[in-house]
């Protein structure tokens, strides 16, 4: 009976992996690659000759027969692009059916660009959520971040560099101005990890060209301390002066004042009648 190995391969820097996961690609029987050119460039540089099959997102379930079928002749890697397979990469359907098979599992722990960020950010690690890929549509998006917008955990997102502003902007709008990591091209040559304010990273990548993998590290929602009501009276007549939607100002306060995002919608409301009672008052007399 064989085993199926998940093994973790480098996420860009070739010395990154471990000399377990070297001994066991040349040791099994098979390799399931979700790319299998760039899994022989891996393979080739560490001379191991292993046979390869691919094994995609597109294929992965008519494959599954087939690798689990291997799995009787003997040992199979499972590898990915680059990383940890499972983590956004195609896995789970052929760890679920090995499951199922009755063949045992082994993951070879190495490179996972989810963690190497979220070490390097410098925010809270005690307690994360790893969210895969942000949704491409920004409307879907918006909505996904605002379910997420009370969380306290450190938050991880993969983003494509081309819609990265764009998902700067509906996280700035959603989750507000918080600390954030933009992590790119991890242990690559032109490796670059900003650290600021989700304003300031839009600032700072809208003046230049974004290439590469991208990883998100956003702070958690921190409870604020809960203003007092004239404070909160005070912001909110400013904003409204200054033209901001009601919707938009109850959005922004609620997360700043502690308040509840209704109780702040009720006191526009409030201050908005106020404003045409007296209004109305002086077009009477």
């Amino acid at each position: 009976m064989g085993t199926l190995f998940l093994v973790a391969t480098p996420i860009g820097n070739l010395d990154d992996i471990t000399h377990r996961a070297i001994r066991i690609l040349s040791q099994v029987k098979l390799i399931a690659a979700e790319d299998t050119r760039r899994t022989r460039k891996l393979l080739t540089h560490y001379h191991i000759s292993t046979p390869l099959i691919s094994y995609h997102e597109h294929n992965k379930l008519s494959r599954l027969d087939e690798v689990v079928s291997a799995l009787s002749q003997g040992d199979v890697a499972l590898v990915s692009d680059a990383g940890t397979p499972g983590l956004n990469d195609p896995g789970y359907e052929l760890v679920k059916a090995t499951v199922q098979s009755g063949f045992p599992i082994s993951p070879i722990p190495g490179p996972c660009a989810p963690i190497a960020a979220l070490t390097a950010s410098g925010l809270p690690t005690d307690a994360f959520l790893y969210l895969g890929y942000l949704p491409r549509k920004s409307n879907e998006r918006c909505l996904h971040l605002r379910q997420l917008r009370d969380l306290s955990f450190t938050m991880i997102f993969l983003e494509a560099p081309h819609r990265l502003l764009a998902a700067l902007q509906d996280l700035h709008s959603e989750l507000g101005d918080r600390y954030m990591v933009v992590a790119r091209e991890l242990t690559k040559l032109h490796e670059e990890i900003f650290r600021g304010k989700v304003s300031e990273a839009w600032s700072y990548f809208s003046t230049r060209q974004i290439r590469g993998e991208i990883t998100l590290v956003i702070a958690g929602n921190t409870t604020p301390e809960r203003w007092q009501e004239g404070q909160l009276l005070s912001a909110l007549r400013q904003r409204l002066a200054n033209g901001t939607s009601p919707a938009q100002i109850a959005s922004e306060l609620s997360r700043q004042s502690g308040w509840a995002r209704r109780t702040v919608y009720r006191l526009i409301t409030e201050i908005q009648n106020s404003v045409s009672s007296g209004e109305s008052s002086e077009q009477n007399n």
